[in-house]
């Protein structure tokens, strides 16, 4: 993995909370034990696995840091853990970040007074993976988006996700 230095200054910090998964597929006898995989540029992080479920609760918050030069879209991998063999894909996602991050440029010219401002909202289509309309808020002053997935190559799945976009002080040095 590159470091900081070699892919320039860190812009923002962009918080990804892996939700939940529902009807994702079977893989082993009866079920599966998925974890999900974020994959931006050369950074990989990933969620627990979770033994034996079709429906996952994560509940967990991964962090990926955005530079200049970072792809703008997210790349979502499940896999059922295996013990003895290689873990067994379970399906595949995008994110594609441009929408939010067009938002975070447009939140300086918000003067709500409203906690919850809607900036704008994307529905399903053949060019994402989104499976229900996605909406992009500004909350307290955070560009937040939840967003369900449909998972490809794969007979079933969705996944349940929320990105929330931290722009980062001058001077921070890439440490999460």
């Amino acid at each position: 993995m590159k470091n900081s230095a070699e892919m320039g200054e860190v812009s923002a910090l962009l918080k990804v909370r892996v939700i939940n998964g529902t009807r994702l597929a079977v893989r082993d006898l009866r079920s599966s034990d998925p974890y999900v995989v974020l994959k931006l540029g050369h950074q990989v992080v990933k969620t627990r696995v979770i033994k034996s479920n079709l429906n996952p609760v994560w509940d967990e918050e991964l962090t990926l840091s955005i530079f200049a030069t970072t792809p703008r879209k997210i790349e979502v991998e499940v896999f059922d853990k295996d013990t003895f063999s290689a873990d067994d894909e379970m399906g595949d996602a995008e994110i594609d970040l441009q929408p939010l991050a067009a938002s975070v440029r447009m939140r300086k010219f918000l003067k709500s007074e409203s906690s919850v401002t809607p900036i704008r909202k994307l529905v399903p289509s053949r060019e994402n993976c989104l499976s229900k309309e996605s909406c992009i808020q500004y909350v307290d002053g955070n560009v937040i988006q939840d967003v369900c997935l449909r998972l490809r190559n794969v007979e079933c799945g969705e996944l349940e996700m929320q990105l929330k976009w931290f722009d980062v002080p001058d001077g921070y040095d890439g440490h999460v």
